[in-house]
Order: C-alpha cells, then sequence, then structure tokens
C-alpha cells in the first residue's frame, strides 16, 4: 500500500513543483514589467542617470557629461527633458553650489542657442553637438571671467578641452541613449554601439566618486561589476574592452585611479577566458586579476580593500539572475544566446515563408477542384435527357405551335410522338436518316407537316451537334487546367516541406568521421554532415592544401563509403591557390546505376537543320530522361516544331511536375499555339537511376527496344501526335531496367527508313540482336549506316537514334576499411 502510495505522490509533487516553477516565473515577469514600466515609461531611468551626470567631474573641474545628456534627451525624448535638467541640477548640488549654477546656466544657454539655430537649420540631429559645443565653450569661459574677470591661456584650454569632450559625449549619448529607452530592442548591438553603450555607464558611475563606506568605493564595485558581466556575457574581447573603457574614464575622474584600468582591462580577460567554469569561473577571473594588479600597482596596502571591493562586485554578480546575463547575451554578437535568437529569427522567415507557399499551393489546388467538373452516369443521362427535350422543344415550337393536329400529337399521343421525334433526331445525327425508310413512312402516317418536321430537324441538328462538341471541349479545357493546378499544387506543397525541413544536427557523427580519418593519419580541419539519408548524403571538408594528389577521391571518398555503407564520390572541390590555404571538398552518394548516351542523327537530303530533337535531361532527383521530337515534316519548321516541344518538356519536368501532366500541358500548348496542321511527336524515357525503374511515354512515336544480352524488348503505346486533339490519355508503359541493358530509341525515319522492309519490328530487332558492340554510339551509328544503305545511300527522311547504355556506378576507388564501428 505504501508503494501504491508513493507511486501515486510522485507524479502528483513532480505536478506541483511544475505548477510552482510556473507560477515563480510568472511572478518574476509580471515584477520586471512593473520595473521596466516604472524605469522606461515613466522616466526614473533618466532621472537617475541625469542625477549621477550632474555629480560626474573630471580633472578635477570639467564637466563634459551634463549638457550632452540633456541635449540629447530633449532631441528624442522631449517629454523627459524637464526630468532630466532637474535631476541634473539636483546631481550638481550634492557637489557644490557653484556646480550646480554651472550646470544651470549652461542649460539655459542652450535652450536660447538651439531655438536660434533652429530656425536657421531644420536637421537638428547633425546641429545638435555643434550648438553643445558652443554652449559649453561659452559657458565656460563666462564662469571664469566673472570668477578671475581676467581670462589666462589656462582657462581658453579647458574650455576647449570641455567643449571638445561634450561634442564627442553628445555623439556616444545620441547612439546609447536609444538603446537603452527602447522597451522592445531586438536587433544584434554592433562593437561600437557596445562600446557607446560602456562610455554611458562609466560616464554614470563617474558620479558615484566620492561614495564610500569603510574605505570601500562605490565605482570600484560597480565597475568591476559590470566588467563581470560583460566578460561573462561576451567573452575575454568584450570583457577587456569594457575594462579598458571603464577604467579610463574613472581614472579620467580621479587620477589616483589610472591603474585601475590596467586592473579592470586584465580582469576582464581574465574573466573572460575562465567563463567555461560559469560564473564562478568569471569571478575567479577577475579575482586573480585584481589581486595580481593590486599587487603590482599599490603593493600590500590596500590588497585588502581591493579584496573586499572585488568580492562584494562578485557577490552582486552571482545575485544577478539568469535571466538578466540571457536577455543581454541576446545583443551580443558571438554568443550562444545571439546565435539561438539569429536562429530562431530565421525560423520564423523559414515559417511564414513556407507558410505563404502553403497558402498558395492550397488556392491552387482549391482551383483546380473548382475546374474540376466531374459528372457521374446518372447525372450524364439526366443532362442528355434535358438536351434533348430543349432540342425538341425548339423543334416542336417553330413546326407543331399552329398545328391543328397538336391536340392529338401531343396530349393523345405524346410518347409516340417524342420517340418518332427522338427517333428521327438520332438518326440525322448518325446521317443514317434517310436510309431508313421504315421510320419515315411512319412518321408520315404519323404527322401531317413530316416534310417540314424533318427540314427543321435536319437544320437544327447541325448547331445542336457544334455545341455539343464545344461543351465537350469546354469540360476538357476544364479537366486539363484543373490536372495542371493540381501539379502546381503538388510542387509548391513539396516547395512547402522542403523549405519546413531543418538540418539535423550531427554532431556525433562529424566526431566520430573526424576521429576515424584522424586516426588513420588524414588531417582534417572540419567535418559538416548536412545529410546522411540513404542515398542523399551531403557531407563537407576542408583539408589542407594537397597540392593536386587527389587525396579526397582516392582515400577520403573511399573510407566515408566504408564508414557510411554506401558509395561515396566527390561532387565537388575547391583546391587552394597556394601551400598553406585549405581545400574545400563536398562529398555526395553515387547513384546505382549510371547511363552513358550515343546519338546519331541526320536531316532528310543530307541538309543542315532537321525536324528531329532530342535531349538528354537530368532530372536533379536521382532520375534520368531521354527524350526526342520529331516535328511534321521537314526543314525549319519543323525543327521549331520539335525543339519547342523538347524545351518545354525540359522545363516543366525540371519544375517537378509529374510526367502525365507535363505531358498533357505541353499538348494543351501546342493545340493553341497554332492553327496550322503542324504537330510532332515525342518519345520519352525516364530512368530512376537508383533501383533502375523506368516510364516510358510515347505520343505518337515509333516503338522502342531494349536489348538485355540476347533478348530484345519492345516498348510501343498509342498515342496520336501532340498537338493534333485536345483529349488524349497518356499511356505510361513501365519497364525495370538492369546493369548491362541497351536502350535503343528513334525517330521514324529510322524504325520506317529501310526499303523493301514489310515487317520493321523483325527487321529492327535482327539488326540489333546481331550487333557485337555494347558501346551505345558504335550501335547508333551502326543503325544509322544499315538504314542508310537500304535505300542505296539517300536521305528521305530525318533520322535520329538514340542509344542509351545503363551500367553499375562503381566509384572509380575501392572503399577502404576504417574500423568496426560504424556511424550511428
Amino acid at each position: 500500500m505504501e508503494k501504491v502510495e508513493r507511486r501515486l505522490m510522485e507524479p502528483i509533487s513532480e505536478l506541483g513543483m511544475e505548477k510552482t516553477q510556473q507560477v515563480v516565473n510568472r511572478f518574476f515577469h509580471r515584477i520586471s514589467s512593473r520595473i521596466q514600466l516604472f524605469l522606461l515609461h515613466k522616466g526614473i531611468i533618466y532621472g537617475l542617470i541625469g542625477f549621477l551626470l550632474g555629480r560626474a567631474i573630471i580633472l578635477s573641474e570639467v564637466l563634459p557629461f551634463a549638457l550632452p545628456f540633456f541635449g540629447a534627451v530633449l532631441l528624442m525624448k522631449r517629454d523627459k527633458a524637464l526630468l532630466a535638467g532637474l535631476s541634473l541640477i539636483a546631481g550638481g548640488l550634492t557637489i557644490s553650489f557653484q556646480v550646480a549654477l554651472v550646470i544651470t546656466i549652461s542649460i539655459i544657454g542652450f535652450l536660447i542657442l538651439n531655438r536660434l539655430v533652429s530656425s536657421l537649420f531644420k536637421d537638428q540631429l547633425k546641429v545638435l553637438p555643434f550648438v553643445i559645443f558652443g554652449t559649453v565653450a561659452i559657458t565656460r569661459l563666462a564662469y571664469s571671467f566673472s570668477i578671475k574677470t581676467e581670462l589666462m591661456l589656462y582657462d581658453y584650454m579647458m574650455a576647449g578641452v570641455e567643449s571638445g569632450l561634450s561634442f564627442i559625449l553628445t555623439l556616444i549619448f545620441l547612439q546609447s541613449i536609444p538603446l537603452i529607452s527602447a522597451r522592445k530592442y531586438k536587433q544584434s548591438l554592433k562593437v561600437e554601439e557596445i562600446i557607446c553603450i560602456m562610455i554611458l555607464l562609466a560616464s554614470v558611475m563617474t558620479g558615484l566618486v566620492g561614495v564610500s563606506f569603510q574605505n570601500l568605493q562605490a565605482e570600484h564595485i560597480f565597475s568591476r561589476y559590470i566588467v563581470l558581466l560583460f566578460a561573462f556575457i561576451g567573452g575575454s574581447s568584450i570583457g577587456c574592452t569594457v575594462g579598458v573603457v571603464t577604467g579610463l574614464i574613472l581614472s579620467l575622474a580621479n587620477v589616483g585611479n589610472l591603474y585601475h584600468m590596467s586592473l579592470l582591462a586584465f580582469s576582464g580577460l581574465l574573466g573572460g577566458l575562465l567563463r567555461e567554469g560559469q560564473k564562478f569561473g568569471t569571478a575567479i577571473g577577475l579575482l586573480v586579476g585584481s589581486v595580481l594588479i593590486s599587487l603590482y600597482g599599490q603593493g600590500s596596502a590596500d590588497l585588502m580593500t581591493t579584496l573586499l571591493e572585488s568580492m562584494i562586485a562578485i557577490l552582486l554578480f552571482l545575485l544577478t539572475p539568469k535571466v538578466v546575463t540571457a536577455r543581454l547575451a541576446k545583443h551580443i554578437p558571438g554568443t550562444n544566446e545571439h546565435a539561438q535568437e539569429q536562429q530562431q529569427y530565421v525560423r520564423k522567415i523559414r515559417d511564414v515563408t513556407a507558410h505563404r507557399v502553403e497558402q498558395f499551393s492550397q488556392v491552387f489546388h482549391a482551383l483546380s477542384e473548382s475546374f474540376a467538373t466531374f459528372y457521374d452516369k446518372d447525372e450524364q443521362d439526366d443532362s442528355e435527357e434535358r438536351e434533348t427535350d430543349l432540342f425538341l422543344s425548339s423543334i416542336t415550337e417553330s413546326t407543331c405551335q399552329h398545328c391543328f393536329k397538336k391536340e392529338k400529337c401531343w396530349v393523345e399521343n405524346f410518347d409516340k410522338t417524342y420517340d418518332l421525334m427522338q427517333s428521327i433526331m438520332h438518326e440525322n445525327k448518325q446521317n443514317t436518316y434517310k436510309s431508313n425508310m421504315k421510320l419515315k413512312k411512319e412518321f408520315d402516317r404519323h404527322c401531317s407537316k413530316a416534310n417540314k418536321v424533318e427540314e427543321t430537324i435536319e437544320q437544327e441538328i447541325n448547331y445542336f451537334q457544334a455545341n455539343q462538341k464545344l461543351k465537350k471541349e469546354v469540360q476538357e479545357s476544364r479537366r486539363l487546367v484543373a490536372e495542371q493546378l493540381l501539379g502546381v499544387s503538388n510542387v509548391m506543397g513539396d516547395l512547402s516541406k522542403e523549405i519546413k525541413r531543418e538540418r539535423e544536427n550531427h554532431f556525433v557523427q562529424e566526431e566520430q568521421i573526424l576521429d576515424a580519418l584522424q586516426n588513420f593519419g588524414i588531417e582534417i580541419v572540419n567535418v559538416d554532415i548536412f545529410s546522411l539519408e540513404q542515398g542523399n548524403v551531403d557531407i563537407e571538408m576542408s583539408i589542407p592544401f594537397c597540392n593536386g594528389h587527389g587525396e579526397c577521391e582516392k582515400i577520403i571518398a573511399p573510407m566515408l563509403s566504408d564508414i557510411l555503407e554506401e558509395s561515396i564520390i566527390v561532387k565537388k572541390e575547391e583546391c587552394a591557390n597556394y601551400p598553406n590555404g585549405y581545400c574545400h571538398v563536398s562529398f555526395g552518394s553515387a547513384k546505382k546505376y549510371r547511363i552513358e548516351t550515343g546519338v546519331a542523327h541526320a536531316a532528310k537530303g543530307g541538309g543542315l537543320v532537321s525536324g528531329d530533337s532530342y535531349s538528354m535531361i537530368d532530372l536533379g532527383v536521382g532520375k534520368f530522361a531521354v527524350a526526342i521530337s520529331d516535328g511534321m515534316g521537314n526543314g525549319v519548321r519543323a525543327h521549331f516544331e520539335s525543339n519547342e516541344t523538347i524545351k518545354l518538356l525540359q522545363k516543366i519536368l525540371q519544375s517537378g511536375i509529374e510526367e502525365k501532366v507535363a505531358i498533357k500541358t505541353i499538348n494543351s500548348i501546342l493545340s493553341l499555339r497554332t492553327t496550322d496542321e503542324i504537330f510532332s511527336t515525342l518519345d520519352l524515357a525516364i530512368v530512376d537511376l537508383q533501383d533502375g525503374s523506368s516510364k516510358f511515354l510515347k505520343i505518337g512515336s515509333t516503338p522502342s527496344f531494349v536489348k538485355r544480352g540476347d533478348k530484345i524488348i519492345k516498348i510501343q503505346a498509342s498515342n496520336l501526335p501532340m498537338g493534333i486533339i485536345d483529349e488524349f490519355d497518356v499511356d505510361v508503359v513501365g519497364e525495370k531496367l538492369k546493369a548491362g541493358d541497351l536502350l535503343i530509341m528513334m525517330s521514324d525515319g529510322i524504325f520506317e527508313g529501310p526499303k523493301h522492309v514489310e515487317n520493321h519490328d523483325l527487321w529492327m530487332k535482327r539488326k540489333i540482336s546481331e550487333m557485337k558492340t555494347t558501346d551505345p554510339q558504335e550501335i547508333a551509328d551502326l543503325i544509322m549506316e544499315e538504314v542508310i544503305r537500304t535505300r542505296s545511300g539517300k536521305i528521305e527522311d530525318d533520322m535520329t537514334v538514340v542509344v542509351s547504355a545503363i551500367e553499375h556506378n562503381t566509384p572509380k576507388w575501392a572503399s577502404i576499411p576504417v574500423s568496426s564501428k560504424k556511424i550511428g
């Protein structure tokens, strides 16, 4: 019983812990939102920064921070300018009345000068630094003159230094204030922007100079805390940069702290290098750095004070929530959090793109369904009956409406009258009514206006048949458009799935391949695995300069073949241009089969332009297509028709649309494009290079033959040439090809070319079986030669023969066994 209770309590306790964690997370999220709202929206952050910048003094008498901050806030956050100005004056009052007076005079002078300048220049952003430069210079000189009544060179120099610093700080504050005040700032920060923020933070910490407790300086504690924070987030480079910038500004505020710049820079460097040890590693780096620099700079006198300041900074750092560091890390380039944020952004863009493509696919699918109108047999019968009724009603309206026997025929003998007129209608459709004397006599006895009714039916039946044909053509066009739209929808649906598919992480497999190759003695710099799918392996490597010895093809590819248990070949190789460079190589799966082709063709009469066109098409999905098109007739026009057919076929097949839909699309294009009776045939073979399965689509073309040893297989189908009719069904013939097979495809000029031959099939089979060679080009040339010889050397039609040899795709270099442990 206790065990049962314990089993029941464990899930309950876990559920309770999860709920508690969720409540705590929501509480902290609510608190952080309230703090952000209070500090940013209410503008309290500007008051705090202004108060500390009002206290900030460098070189004992220079006040370069106050007016640049006020000017930047006035330009960017005008509603918070009053709060910023009052906080600056309040901060100055904590130092002395004279400091507050100088800040007040400079703010008033800035407002007056800015109003004058704004009426002359519209771009206040560009003018602001110059206005602040002039205001600070005038204020400093006026204040010095009011005290000394005579200005010295030193006064002019200090006025120039203060105004110059104010000019630079204005530019920095204009960059950094928007980064702090933006509540939903998502972009990554540049190094320059990070430095601007650090200068702002260091300037704020300058306002803490003089704040101490038991000889512990507040600016030392917070500066080390900031260095710890950024070293932990951004690494040694960011930590060292932050330490240098912060220490430099603090040393300007207090010359005695000049050694502090070295302490912060070195501590940031050590903390960043040890951040793999998490917060404790970074804290140890700061502790070691501060102790070493203190011993070097101040000796052991102030060592305890430095240690206490560092320990307080470390305590604050350890108490900093992970949420804060993670949020800051999202904006620092090079961090894992920033990379994840960028990946999440890319993933969102990818999902949006895939969703849009999927929506387009659904739109095309809906359009396809709206065009695809299929009627069942009962509906077709009802439609025919309605059309017959409408036809007969129009006949009776013009003939029987004013007849005196109307009531007798259509009321008393309705069925007999209807059946007779319906029979006459069907007989007229088949042009057999005039020869059907029995029906004519019967209708003469029944109808008093038989001749008139017969003439009217004969006249109207042509319009009726034309209308029926038009409806049928429209229905067939709708069906063809529906198939085309469905094909486009399927292609876009597959594209959406490809977009959604993420690259899998193959870290373990990459390490296994790297170790296996390095243990064999091959130096590999980097391995990136993009796919390990059977038959679709995609691996990229970087190796040192190979000097053209072919190590990738001879050693690495065979070893990968043994590791992955399938044939791997070099798809692409970019060799380095200099000895110390790196070669970048791409490996991929080798197809099980490969095809070698040979072609022989000749134009009628030995001319230059043939009406036949052919193409060997790599469809890019492990399939290979061979196509021959024969334009009707000879010459330029026939060549144009056949060539257009081949080009359209290649583009449509490579887009991923199914073969049947592709051919029907081409047929509709050819039938609509011209009214001339110029058509083209198409002989298409699509071979799957992984399993050898093949599809043969023959549109008005001659048979093809497969030679397998001593056996000859004939492949044929019955379809009219393309462009003759709008409605036709494509017959697809399937055949499994094997290694060693020879596929012979030809135009009618070859198949029907031999003279004085009654059975062309038997003649062609006999000639193919007599071939002793297996070279596809030699076979094509021999067949062409045999056909021309039967015509006494004359070429009486365009001739094209394409021979394809299917062979096993064996890599040039055999696989090299590495180890019994395979990749998993």
